[in-house]
């Protein structure tokens, strides 16, 4: 039996597949390179470059390889981007989301573990955001992602198929040996942002609004470090092959930290004063997204090793240090 990882090229799917080639499973990787890399790949799994959308195809990766377990990566997760082209997002997660499950379902897949975001919440307050909070996304995306959280509770009533979905609030960071690392070149996450600026790959940075209901004024954002997300991911798949029943969990630390706090802590890392431009800010960013993630810890017994932004930053600087180095 094995594992389907889709996404597997990407930043997340990438940490994953090599957390369970680690733990000695079977994995196999189905990615279309669209924003992935396949060198990111663990060399002990199988890749397929193709689309997880594609019925035919993930049906005859399930028949070959025996598939009795799909974490599902594969998907578009810029904010802003949905809101231009939101076609893309309800293509991209929520129809390939839809066609995953029913390849799943004629394959007779048990367990299918979902990368879902904190955006199904849409504009919280300043309280950490618990998994009662009422969901109403702002965005395409977050949307997407809701709707692909609902497909997979009917699915889950109706056939024999447990699920896990993970809403994630800031990933960043790097795996602790170098190997990995966030690799998009446009990315839009803060913290890869800061990197490339201390690096010069950027000329500054910008903070959108500086008049927010917060200590300093800027946004405050709950950091993740991919490595314990992935952990996440395992521990659920653990939790769903004991038997556990269908679930949705918050992943975060519970801290919330402002955008000027991550862009001082990196320049105290990378010890460059790079240039920052204070702007306006962007239309439907909410003051603070901090997660409840007691439901986590005491459910999966999660004990994240990473909780500590200055570990996460450097871990991102060192690691866009060693990308911007290795594509010369």
């Amino acid at each position: 039996m094995a594992i389907l990882v889709t996404g597997g090229a990407g930043y997340i799917g990438s940490h994953m597949v090599l957390a369970l080639t680690k733990a000695n499973e079977q994995v196999i990787v189905l990615d279309n390179l669209s924003t992935g890399f396949d060198w990111a790949i663990d060399e002990r799994a199988k890749f397929i470059k193709g689309e997880a959308g594609d019925i035919d195809l993930v049906t005859s990766i399930i028949k070959q390889h025996d598939i009795n377990e799909i974490i599902h990566f594969a998907g578009s997760i810029i904010v802003p981007e949905s809101v231009e082209n939101p076609l893309k997002y309800y293509k991209n997660n929520t129809a390939v989301t839809r066609n995953l499950l029913e390849a799943a379902i004629k394959g007779k897949v048990k367990h299918f573990v979902f990368s879902s975001t904190a955006a199904v919440y849409g504009m919280v307050g300043n309280e950490p955001v618990s998994e009662e909070t009422i969901l109403n996304p702002i965005s395409p995306y977050g949307r997407s992602k809701l709707m692909s959280e609902l497909m997979l509770k009917d699915v889950s009533d109706a056939h024999p198929i447990t699920f896990g979905a993970l809403r994630y609030f800031n990933v960043a960071g790097a795996d602790s040996a170098g190997n990995i690392g966030q690799s998009t070149p446009n990315a839009t996450h803060l913290i890869k942002v800061a990197a490339q600026t201390a690096l010069k790959q950027r000329d500054h940075i910008d903070i959108y609004g500086n008049d927010f209901d917060t200590p300093d004024g800027t946004c405050l954002r709950d950091y993740i470090h991919v490595s314990d997300l992935v952990n996440a991911h395992a521990l659920m798949l653990k939790y769903l092959r004991n038997g556990g029943k269908s679930t949705i969990l918050n992943c975060g630390y519970g801290t919330g930290y402002s955008v000027r706090e991550v862009i001082e802590n990196m320049k105290s890392i990378s010890n460059v004063d790079f240039k920052v431009n204070e702007v306006a800010r962007r239309a439907g960013d909410p003051a603070a997204v901090i997660a409840n993630g007691q439901r986590l810890r005491s459910l999966l017994d999660w004990q994240p090793q990473n909780d500590d932004l200055r570990k996460i930053i450097k871990s991102a600087y060192l690691w866009e240090k060693h990308l911007m180095l290795r594509n010369r």
